[in-house]
């Protein structure tokens, strides 16, 4: 019913928009170019008009144009990364053409950037209450990251990891706590399911990204359930001009004769965008196709990395009826095969160990801005995802451990923004629900059946479909923040509050309902022109669903472990607490320098923690999920420190020391959180040695951290072993060569990653391996080439 009230909602205002957009065309037109201080034209700077819809980015050579523009008076703005922005007032009327040159000042920190995760809102970075961290297309490109979960080590706080030698389970950890404490948003909307979360970094292609937008701390307040340690905003290609590129590349895995079987991994990708000449409809197109083969690092004959082909195709449209409102449709496509185990090349059930999953996720969006003056904004929306995924998680050629999971999210909302002359004021309501299905298929009872391979009439009994689990979770919420300026000085008052309702039906009396109201509260003061100070204070929660873990199975052929929740599991609660100093500053010639130190504690209160079952006789261990006793406490210090030289060269660093602690011993009668390290960070260098070649580096360090083991070296597997694993050192460089070819830019490009092979040495082995005993750096030396065409590189 909510659904239908909202889509009903944005098609009245289509229609009305519709009627209104049939006015005469005013022809009130400006042209112009936009160059940097050196009077050097700038291509694919961004020119809008500001309070409006309008916009449009300069072509190739550094020039634009806006036509048909509203009567009266305008405010145009230009920008551009590494720029401060400008902006200039003018009056124009209809038939009347003008020409406006924009000089753009630089600023290589880009501490002026349009974010807009922090407050739901766009504005400057330097603006927003809280810290606000952007990945962009530079890092994908120095860093070659083929997909989004290999750039985001190289943000303050972050860090990937390897949760499975099988299939290759992975996740982000924010501020040293697990992935489901991180809610991981596309365009805003909190759409991205459990389900995807099981692989679901490495799914997305860096192509479709236009930038990754990090918060660290608390963001229930604004987002909801799962936001505790953060958010991860993933914000897609939009259509600015016309525009194409083309590239493929080729890795090879473990090469150098470090181990005898490497692997190779191969990717081809496009984006093209097309506007119209005024600039009222676009469309960008983008794809992506990866082929990657198995990685054995020990040559027992079972991957340590696992196969992967991904088909990924989206597009986004908008369409701006008149000037001051738009609409946005978005839709992707990925389907993605990924194997681990042994004999690839046999049937899953034909090997001796395998776990295989395919993906087929589609998901889509339409939102709909109104400008009702110059900043006031009204959005609507509503955004989907389907999963459909077939599974196999099996052992010893067993027929009963192929699986089917179906899977839908939605969210549905509107959300305004009113600004005033001391701040702004946002208010929001939003509806998210997620539909969860998960059974295993029915197989023929070959063990116990009684064959005569004489009798042609054999029949063999056959076992049904058995549903594992079918949740559907709905979760209503409605929001404000309110901002206020004083001077130096911002203060930020908001709050959310969510009722959820969970409906387990494949459980007998295990619906949960719960009511929660998670405050924040954010403080900004700039102490100097080139220093600001920030505190803030927010509540968070996680409620008691199925996460990402419960549809993964670890398999071997001594054990299968499962994942459940306890009967009388309590949502878990958090307060966060933050404080951050940042320090920009010019120094001499265009040369930058930021610098930020940020501390962060989160109390965790009934704090989610697993207890290990016993093996029954098949094998089966259940990891049950309940609530830690006195809860359990994070806290660190982040650091970064970002420096840019008119000697056309970039560098950026980040480093996190904290301790992640329950603070009563549970497993292996720890406190400590295991796979988490006290200490971990990067570092990216970037140089334009000459016009033609960039020169890359970056590198990760992970300290040393705690690793549970389950494998057959020890007496009593079940009973499991706690090990320190060693520190690791990932060191990477690329080579980019760019040419001109007439009309076209062609780059070719080469490098290494993980240069010294910095990898673990004792992985597990054989069919009774522990195959969660991976840890570390998450691929060893690779070597890679390839080349992109274009008319934006």
């Amino acid at each position: 019913m909510r659904i239908r009230l909202i889509f009903t909602l944005i098609f009245t205002i289509l229609i009305i928009n519709f009627s209104q957009a049939q006015k005469q065309r005013t022809d009130a037109n400006i042209t112009g170019h936009v160059v940097d201080s050196k009077g050097e034209h700038i291509p694919f700077a961004s020119v809008t008009v500001k309070g409006t819809t309008i916009g449009t980015i300069t072509d190739e050579t550094g020039h634009y144009q806006l036509i048909n523009l509203p009567e009266g008076e305008l405010v145009i703005e230009a920008d551009c990364m590494g720029c401060k922005p400008d902006e200039v007032s003018i009056t124009i009327k209809a038939g009347e053409s003008k020409e406006i040159k924009f000089e753009l000042e630089e600023e290589a920190m880009d501490i002026q950037e349009v974010v807009v995760t922090g407050d739901r809102t766009g504005k400057s970075r330097d603006e927003s209450s809280v810290i606000v961290n952007s990945l962009k297309p530079k890092i994908f490109q120095a860093t070659h990251s083929i997909t989004l979960d290999e750039s985001l080590d190289f943000s303050p706080g972050l860090r990937m990891e390897n949760n499975c030698q099988n299939c290759g389970f992975s996740q982000v950890r924010m501020n040293g706590m697990e992935g489901p404490y991180s809610q991981i948003l596309i365009d805003s909307r909190p759409i991205f399911s459990g389900l995807a979360g099981v692989y679901g970094l490495e799914l997305i292609p860096s192509n479709m990204i236009e930038r990754v937008e990090v918060i660290r701390g608390g963001g229930s307040a604004l987002y909801g359930s799962n936001a505790i340690a953060g958010t991860v905003n993933l914000i897609l290609k939009e259509p600015k001009n016309n525009f194409y590129e083309f590239g493929v590349s080729g890795n090879s895995i473990g090469a150098a004769n470090d181990y005898p079987n490497p692997a190779e991994d191969y990717t081809a990708n496009f984006n093209t965008s097309v506007v119209s000449s005024d600039n009222k409809t676009g469309m960008a197109l983008y794809g992506f196709y990866r082929e990657k083969e198995p990685f054995d690092a020990n040559d027992d004959g079972f991957s340590e990395l696992a196969s992967i082909e991904n088909i990924t195709v989206g597009s986004r449209l908008f369409h701006r009826f008149d000037t001051r409102n738009k609409l946005t449709i978005d839709f992707f496509h990925i389907d993605e095969d990924r194997r681990g185990g042994n004999k690839h090349d046999y049937l899953p059930h034909l090997a001796d160990i395998a776990e295989q999953v395919t993906h087929k996720i589609s998901t889509g969006a339409i939102t709909y801005d109104q400008f009702f003056n110059e900043k006031d904004l009204l959005s609507v929306y509503a955004s989907g995802q389907k999963i459909n995924r077939d599974s196999y998680y099996g052992a010893e050629q067993s027929l009963r451990d192929y699986g089917n999971t179906e899977n839908f999210t939605h969210t549905i909302g509107a959300q305004y923004t009113d600004h005033t002359n001391r701040g702004n004021f946002t208010v929001g309501i939003e509806n998210s629900g997620e539909w969860l299905k998960d059974k295993k298929m029915g197989y023929p009872d070959i063990e116990n059946a009684d064959i005569d391979y004489t009798d042609s009439t054999l029949s063999i009994e056959s076992r049904d479909n058995r549903t594992i689990a079918d949740q559907t979770i709905n979760t209503a919420g409605v929001f404000a923040q309110y901002e206020i300026n004083w001077e130096q000085l911002q203060v930020s008052v908001g709050g959310r509050f969510d009722h959820y309702a969970i409906d387990d039906k494949s459980k007998d009396n295990s619906d949960v309902s719960g009511n929660v109201f998670s405050p924040r509260i954010t403080l900004k003061y700039d102490a100097m022109e080139s220093l600001q100070l920030r505190t803030s204070y927010a509540q968070g929660y996680r409620a008691p669903q199925i996460y990402d873990e419960d549809l993964h199975i670890e398999t071997s052929g001594a054990r299968k472990v499962i994942h459940e929740n306890a009967p009388d599991l309590q949502q878990e609660a958090s307060h966060s607490y933050m404080a951050s100093l940042d320090y920009n500053r010019q120094v001499g010639n265009n040369n930058y320098i930021n610098f930020l130190v940020e501390g962060f504690y989160t109390q965790l209160n009934d704090a989610f923690v697993n207890e290990f079952g016993d093996s029954d006789d098949e094998g089966t261990v259940v990891y049950t999920r309940k609530n830690a006793e006195e809860g359990a406490v994070v806290k660190g210090v982040n650091m970064e420190m970002n420096l840019t030289s008119s000697n056309n060269w970039e560098f950026k660093a980040g480093y996190t020391m904290q301790t992640s602690k329950y603070k009563q011993p549970h497993e292996f009668n720890k406190k400590a959180f295991f796979r988490t390290p006290d200490n971990y960070g990067y570092f990216t260098v970037d140089w334009d040695a000459t016009e033609h070649i960039e020169i890359s580096s970056s590198g990760n360090y992970t300290g040393i951290m705690y690793i549970p083991y389950f494998g057959p070296e020890l007496t009593e597997p079940e009973e499991g072993e706690l090990r320190r694993s060693n520190p690791f050192f990932d060191w990477g460089m690329k080579v980019n060569y760019k040419i001109r070819i007439n009309g076209a830019k062609l780059q070719v490009f080469g490098g290494i990653k993980n240069i010294l092979n910095s990898y673990q040495n004792d992985f597990d082995q054989g069919i009774e391996r522990d195959p969660a005993y991976i840890y570390g750096p998450r691929a060893p030396r690779t070597i890679y080439f390839g080349i992109k065409v274009g008319n934006k590189l």
